[in-house]
Parts: structure tokens; C-alpha cells; sequence
């Protein structure tokens, strides 16, 4: 996926595409904790994975203020 979003930063629509992505593997990764009868040894793989997510939410702490900036027309951070 490539974010063709002309007033945002090359920078911040690279987040943006690594955070959709991300998105799309949390979500695959939440199915199949939920299919039913899934044995416990294939529940730690999924877990392993999710946890690992929550590094990219780390990593794009303040997305949210800079995309308001360059939104509005503002000089980014």
C-alpha cells in the first residue's frame, strides 16, 4: 500500500503505510486467536506476534499531534 498524500511528509505517510500494514496483521493475527478450538500451543505464536505490534505504536507516539500540524498547514515538529 502507497499513501499518495501530497500535503503530509514523505516521512510521516511512510508511518502511515507501515501503520496500515501493521493494522491488517493485528487484525489476521486476533482471527485466528479466536478460532474455535484452536490448541494452546498454537496460541503462543499469534500472542508472540501481537506483542510484538505494540512496538510500532511506540514507535509512532505523537503521530497523531504531527499529522494535525501538517494537516492545518503548519511547519512540522
Amino acid at each position: 500500500m502507497k499513501l499518495r498524500i501530497r500535503y503530509l511528509e514523505p516521512r510521516t505517510a511512510i508511518l502511515l503505510e507501515e501503520l496500515g500494514e501493521e493494522r491488517q496483521r493485528v487484525l489476521k493475527l486476533l482471527a485466528q486467536l479466536e478460532l474455535p478450538g484452536l490448541p494452546e500451543e498454537q496460541v503462543d505464536q499469534p500472542l508472540g506476534e501481537l506483542s510484538a505490534a505494540i512496538l510500532l505504536h511506540e514507535h509512532t507516539r505523537g503521530l497523531d499531534e504531527q499529522l494535525d500540524q501538517e494537516g492545518a498547514g503548519a511547519e512540522p515538529a
